[in-house]
């Protein structure tokens, strides 16, 4: 069977080879209407670029795209150390841009990389695939990580629902029955994946426990308003599960501030074990933040350099890390 070339594109898509050439290769000035035109009859057609006609028309940089949420915070430093290591290695810079998850600026950040890259890492979590895959520029190489399931891209992610499920499980072993879990934002598929199973398994292994939810952004000041909440309302509690570390290290300072032994009052663990955890004595849920960026660059520049590879995505199973926070 012929494999379909540019022009079938063209054809089906009414529209001329240089104009697919231009969408294919992320240039900027394609109106929004032609690119997704293209993009269909690509779908539609099963084509794939030719790799070495895409060459002679493209200078490779040795540069990668990397576009996250944020720069602030452990968890993106320890996530950009090990796609920085992984790319030095392989004689790739990175290019950072930030979405400060805002699906517009989303939009600006990857429409800035057109041209500039070899290829593409976005971590949008808090954006449905069918938001990402309309900004995604056609025919450049991408891998996502920690995204909500789902697309052809390649993904780097966490077993949230394992994670939070051993957390519980832990704080249940210990003896506690008043549990607070300070969330992450409800846009975030992380934050709303470790919510949900651990208030499933807390509901499964303890049906006596009194759980109680309390609103958090990932951030320290978060973890801490939610504890002088609880303090000021009168609200009974002897353990806190916090979406992610920075929230629980601003709950655990929050409640030495008011008096509270940790863990005789109060056991706390959070989620990550971002490095300041391990020197607060934080007990956590222990991700490999560094190897999911490592393995996201690893996947890419496989793609670049063999774009008929299919690369394959993973799920990265948490540990509990048992600490001073919640030692019986």
């Amino acid at each position: 069977m012929r494999q379909p070339t540019i022009h079938d594109v063209a054809r089906a898509a009414g529209v001329s080879v240089a104009s697919v050439s231009r969408a294919l290769n992320g240039h900027a000035n394609v109106r929004v209407d032609m690119r997704e035109r293209v993009r269909e009859a690509v779908d539609q057609l099963g084509y794939t670029p030719n790799a070495a006609a895409r060459s002679l028309s493209m200078a490779l940089t040795q540069t990668i795209g990397v576009v996250v949420p944020d720069l602030h915070g452990e968890f993106f430093s320890e996530l950009i150390r090990g796609m920085d290591g992984a790319a030095g290695s392989d004689g790739y810079q990175l290019l950072l841009s930030t979405m400060h998850a805002d699906v517009a600026l989303a939009g600006q950040a990857l429409r800035a990389m057109r041209g500039r890259v070899d290829g593409l890492i976005v971590m949008a979590p808090q954006m449905t695939p069918a938001e990402l895959d309309a900004l995604l520029p056609v025919g450049l190489p991408t891998v996502l990580a920690i995204c909500a399931p789902g697309g052809n891209r390649p993904m780097f992610g966490i077993d949230n629902r394992g994670g939070a499920a051993a957390a519980a499980q832990h704080l249940v072993g210990l003896g506690r029955r008043k549990i607070v879990h300070i969330m992450g934002p409800d846009r975030n598929i992380d934050a709303r994946a470790r919510r949900d199973s651990f208030v499933a398994e807390l509901h499964r292994a303890a049906p006596d426990a009194v759980l109680k939810l309390m609103p958090g952004d990932f951030h320290e000041d978060s973890g801490a308003a939610a504890v002088r909440t609880l303090i000021q309302g009168g609200e009974a509690f002897d353990a806190i599960f916090a979406a992610n570390d920075m929230m629980a290290l601003g709950a655990l300072l929050e409640c030495r501030a008011l008096g509270l032994d940790v863990p005789g009052d109060v056991a706390i663990v959070g989620f990550d074990d971002v490095p300041l955890a391990r020197f607060m004595g934080l007990t956590t849920m222990r991700v490999h933040v560094a190897d999911i960026g490592a393995r996201a660059v690893d996947a890419l520049v496989t793609m670049i350099r063999a774009p008929d590879e299919m690369q394959a995505g993973a799920e990265l199973t948490p540990e509990l890390v048992i600490r001073q926070s919640s030692s019986a």
